[in-house]
């Protein structure tokens, strides 16, 4: 196997900061065992050929010591998280800690530091072959065009939503959700939405056999795997979400899904046709026992083409705002409602929850809209994990805040009639509420 000389330079605050916003539980994650993601990026949408994994000569994390984060406690309260408890971790991990005090209120010295230490890079004696910049700071694109003109392949990773004039200069681009996938070692794909272990050569079918039987069949990991699996199929009194279980198992048997790739079975269906469940059926996204349960109704997954309004138009080609009929944007708010009131936010499940719902009701929504939408909502002051959940009104304010605000930070002007169209269109509850929660911040 050949290697892609890669340099990798993370700015803590900036990705940290935005993932906590995402889901808190993820992020802990990310800082504390930085080592395991690390070592599915090497592998992750790799530069030449799918046989080339990432070598990394240079791995740099620039942390402010003294940054922090409120975090709720098992009691309610909230204390002060400090990212310097998740300094060893990056050490463990192999990266060169960097530490960048604050020059002001809002901004410290990484971003400058990994300019000059990545330009520095391109002099060096080794030629790095790619550099992955770990940031949603837009300020650094005049960087990435200079990686560029010498030819060097870029990445960005980041969990806010990047400036087009960012992310456009990369070779490859990992958001949030592809992130969040990346922490809980899920396949990650940067072409379309990552649910393709659950439903890979699946369509509606019964299964009978799962082919033949690998190695890995016989440890430990896999006898917990059929434990839990039958447990769930045999009390469930309706279909069970597969991404959800799949998450699940994830969760609770770690490593051993991973490296095994679900036990040598290649993908999460194909493991659970293993077990011969007495009356299974799978969907894409379901499995029922037909004895028990009711089908569940066939929808289509293509959304239709949709005219939309010219400013929400501008937004779809300038913002990526998914392209989907009026009626769609309430049905998301209120299920994702749903979701904060039923669930313990998890990113993954949350997304794939939604979705599979969404479908139900006859609405294909893909996975990455929902996620926009989540996404939208955190940066807009009104995450899915917060308590007392948020209502599906509170989510579609603090969305089409947010997506204003971005219009504003990439000047999208828009008239007052203009701002009442997109309102009406993605389904915010009315123009004043939307003032409430005022034009909020801008990850970007």
């Amino acid at each position: 196997m050949t290697h892609v000389r890669a340099a990798l330079y993370l700015d803590f605050d900036n990705v940290f900061s935005g993932l906590y916003k995402l889901d808190p539980d993820m992020a802990v994650q990310f800082a504390e065992d930085p080592g395991s993601w690390l070592r599915r990026l090497a592998t992750t949408a790799t530069t030449a050929t799918t046989a080339d994994a990432r070598r990394w000569l240079v791995l740099r994390c620039y942390l402010n010591l003294a940054g922090w984060v409120y975090r709720t406690d098992s009691g309610g309260e909230q204390t002060r998280l400090y990212f310097s408890k998740f300094r060893p971790s990056f050490v463990r991990a192999g990266f060169d800690v960097i530490d960048c005090p604050r020059y002001s209120s809002t901004k410290n010295a990484a971003d400058i530091r990994i300019v000059v230490d990545a330009v520095d890079a391109l002099s060096a004696d080794t030629r790095y072959d790619e550099f992955v910049i770990a940031s949603g700071d837009s300020d650094m694109t005049p960087l990435l065009q200079r990686l560029r003109r010498s030819d060097r392949r870029t990445m960005i990773v980041s969990p806010a939503e990047a400036a087009e004039a960012f992310t456009a200069i990369a070779d490859q681009v990992l958001d949030s959700q592809h992130l969040l996938a990346l922490v809980q070692g899920e396949p990650v794909d940067l072409d379309d939405e990552p649910d393709s272990e659950v439903r890979e050569g699946l369509d509606d079918r019964e299964i009978t056999d799962a082919g033949d039987t690998p190695a890995f069949v016989e440890g430990e990991a896999y006898d917990v795997f059929r434990s839990i699996v039958t447990q769930e199929y045999t009390a469930a009194t309706e279909p069970l979400n597969m991404a959800w279980l799949a998450s699940r198992l994830r969760a609770q048997l770690g490593p051993s899904v991973s490296d095994s790739n679900w036990f040598g079975f290649g993908s999460f269906a194909r493991a659970v046709a293993s077990l011969s469940l007495p009356n299974l059926r799978m969907s894409q996204h379901l499995l029922w026992d037909t004895s028990r349960h009711q089908a569940p109704r066939a929808v289509t997954t293509t959304a239709p083409r949709v005219a939309l309004p010219d400013p929400v138009e501008r937004l779809s080609d300038q913002l990526d705002l998914p392209r989907m009929p009026q009626p769609w944007w309430p049905a998301i708010y209120r299920t994702l409602a749903q979701y904060a009131q039923s669930q313990r936010f998890n990113w993954t499940q949350c997304t794939s929850w939604a979705r599979d719902h969404l479908r139900e009701e006859g609405l294909p929504v893909s996975r990455n809209a929902v996620g926009f939408v989540v996404r939208g909502a955190s940066f807009g002051g009104c995450p899915l994990h917060r308590q007392p959940p948020p209502t599906a009104d509170e989510i579609a304010v603090a969305f089409v805040g947010n997506v204003l605000s971005r219009a504003d930070a990439v000047e999208i002007t828009f008239s007052e009639d203009e701002i009442a169209t997109v309102q009406a269109w993605l389904g915010a509850p009315s123009a004043n509420s939307s003032e409430q929660v005022g034009r909020t911040e801008n990850p970007s």
